[in-house]
């Protein structure tokens, strides 16, 4: 692929300018973050490079011959095939490539103008067929089929079942197999991490990094554009900034940018004041007339500087104090629960204590809402779930938006809930999760389903409650958005139960994971990091060692019997490596030693903090805060130790492979 280069591009919407003249270049190799406050232009762009919508100026040069995958946030799919037939589609363009070489062949052996260029373009046409067709057919479609299936989530027992009995996720999971597996020159993918989980977002990011060529991703995940991306191209009041780095260095050079942007903003609006000032004193003197006409004719030449938007990160939303319920909120003694004879989860068994934050993960289908709406009480199970002493649950689920009263506006569904100097605060509130201005007075029954998720989410965040259940929480804001939503969590004073596959949302917020998957529920202490290290699912071979989990039943169909699936390739019968296989062999030995050594200097460092920490307990004057670091530490270095002994485990088995 040569560059596709997008020119001079305007979009307008009712007299409004989107897209103000913007052009830029995408190169081979290029991972583009595209990035914006809602509303900015970001949909609008990927479409208008997809072909799939005109500008209202501007052209978008794309090479001859350019493939282009686009997955849209929202389609629609079909449900006439199975799984498997489906993604099959993705090959269709060999079938094609076949069915056009045979009607060139059948054009070679009917014509007699073999000295004319017409013919020598018919060979050549026909050469080149040949060749791209024989590249073609060396991959293994099914193997790739396979692989990319199971990477986004699914077993090889859904392989055969029809689309139609999976949920709009897991059918968006199926077109995004497909765009992958036709390896486009360029990607253009909006919100593709939106009805993915933790182990199939990593799987993408690999994908993304190692196998496609150009991508233009829009994500509100921050975590994962930060991983893939090495270029950022932000859209603000209609123009562009491009930046040539990641997500995270572009933060950094744009408030850099916005600090300039502030400072020139403000001496021009010195300068337009003290023109003005000018213009008022000496407009009736006529020794003056010519000065005034000077100014006046400056005044109207200055190109305004805007302030690109307003920046509500200063917001600390202070939601009412908790009220104090008992030690322990949640009690779960055995609990499992069972549709028909699949067994989703069994013998859970965990505490949550008082003002403890924690996670629930794991693949889509393996229990975290099922045991969300066990606690709830929505639903039977078995074993034994106590709810501790004067607990009070806010419970946000995705059904919590058609529970709004839709003849009240935005600003009143809220007035009704807020409480205290809160109210005082309303429209700032409302302002930063993206219903500012006139957007407040609009009514809940003409919101978007995205809008009436976040009115939901900010209307929860008031109530005074002690225990916040968060399904999903972040689908619907973006970064600036979830990171006040963020703090206020992290600052309120009761208890958290998020499911989430958002890892950078996670890190810093939670302190403890429950792991959900094959049948099981585990606990890992620490943060969502910690627990990612020592799960190693940022290896691809983990991941794909991983991937059997039963399957969440949605008919009678679904119930299927899951077992672990015959690989042929790993029969336990010892053969000779390849020189490709061992080469792999040594570069995964010496990844997984450097882990080891890497955890062990890991533990070594904390060891040294203790001791430091332990020498200044024994002073006569130490540290108000000695103690509570010292804590931390401890708590640090047993996660640090599970790491290491994790890791040396990994290691050997690795090494003990035949």
């Amino acid at each position: 692929m040569t560059s596709i280069s997008i020119n001079n591009l305007t979009v307008e919407f009712s007299a409004k300018t989107l897209l103000d003249n913007i052009s830029y270049i995408i190169n081979r190799k290029d991972k583009i973050a595209l990035v914006g406050k809602n509303g900015a232009g970001k949909s609008t762009m990927l479409k208008i490079i997809a072909g799939l919508q005109k500008p209202t100026s501007g052209t978008v040069a794309t090479p001859s011959g350019t493939t282009i995958g686009y997955l849209p946030q929202q389609m629609t799919t079909s449900d006439t095939a199975t799984v498997i037939e489906e993604v099959r589609k993705a090959f269709s363009h060999v079938d094609e490539m076949r069915r056009h070489l045979d009607n060139l062949n059948e054009q070679l052996a009917t014509r007699t103008d073999y000295e004319s260029a017409e013919y020598s373009a018919l060979i050549e046409d026909v050469a080149n067929l040949t060749d791209r067709l024989a590249i073609e057919q060396t991959e293994n479609f099914e193997a790739e089929m396979e692989k990319t299936l199971m990477g986004l989530g699914f077993l090889r027992s859904d392989f055969n079942r029809p689309t139609s009995e999976f949920s709009g996720g897991w059918r968006m999971r199926i077109e995004l197999a497909k765009i992958l597996l036709t390896r486009p020159d360029v990607l253009l993918l909006d919100e593709p991490t939106n009805h993915l989980d933790i182990e199939s977002i990593q799987w993408l990011e690999n994908f993304l990094i190692t196998k496609a060529d150009a991508v233009v991703l829009v994500s509100h995940d921050r975590a994962f554009i930060d991983n893939v991306t090495n270029r950022t191209i932000e859209i603000s009041l209609g123009k562009i900034y491009d930046y040539s780095v990641n997500y995270s260095r572009y933060v950094a050079l744009r408030a850099e940018r916005l600090e300039q942007q502030r400072r020139a903003y403000l001496n021009q609006q010195k300068q337009i004041q003290e023109t003005e000032d000018f213009i008022e004193r000496f407009r009736y003197k006529a020794t003056k007339s010519v000065q005034v006409q000077s100014r006046i004719k400056q005044l109207e030449k200055i190109e305004r500087i805007e302030i690109d938007e307003v920046d509500t990160s200063h917001l600390n939303l202070r939601f009412p104090p908790a009220p104090r319920s008992g030690d322990y909120p949640l009690i779960l003694e055995n609990v499992g629960k069972a549709y028909g004879d699949h067994q989703v989860f069994d013998h859970a068994t965990f505490t949550v204590k008082r003002g403890e934050k924690v996670a629930f993960v794991g693949k889509n289908g393996e229990g975290k809402s099922t045991l969300v709406k066990c606690i709830m009480g929505e639903i039977p199970f078995t074993g034994d779930l106590k709810v501790g002493h004067n607990v009070k649950i806010g419970y946000f689920a995705q059904n919590q938006a058609q529970l709004l009263d839709g003849e009240l506006t935005v600003f009143d569904t809220i007035d009704r809930v807020a409480v205290g100097d809160i109210r005082t605060k309303i429209r700032d509130i409302l302002g930063a999760f993206m219903f500012g201005g006139e957007a407040s007075d609009k009514k809940v029954k003409v919101l978007s389903g995205g809008e009436k998720t976040r009115l939901a989410m900010i209307k929860l965040l008031l109530e005074p409650v002690n225990l916040l259940i968060l399904d999903e929480p972040t689908n619907h804001l973006d970064m600036k958005t979830k990171d006040i939503l963020k703090q206020a969590i992290k600052d309120f004073n009761g208890t958290v139960i998020v499911v989430s596959h958002d890892r950078e949302f996670l890190d810093g917020l939670v302190e403890k994971v429950y792991e959900f998957g094959g049948g099981e529920v585990r606990e890992c202490l620490g943060g969502i990091y910690e627990f990612l290290e020592k799960k190693k699912l940022a290896s691809l071979a983990e991941l794909e060692r991983n991937t059997v989990r039963p399957v969440a039943p949605q008919t009678d169909k679904a119930k299927t019997k899951v077992t672990p699936a015959a690989e042929p390739q790993s029969e336990e019968s010892p053969r000779r490596r390849s020189y490709a296989e061992q080469k792999e062999y040594e570069k995964m030995l010496r990844k997984l030693r450097k882990s080891v050594e890497e955890a062990e200097n890991e533990v070594s460092r904390i060891e040294q903090a203790i001791a430091e920490a332990e020498a200044l307990m024994n002073t006569e004057n130490p540290p108000t805060d000695i103690y509570e670091r010292h804590g931390k530490l401890n708590k640090q270095l047993e996660n640090a130790i599970s790491v290491w002994e994790l890791a040396g485990i990994e290691l050997e088995e690795y090494q003990n492979r035949k």
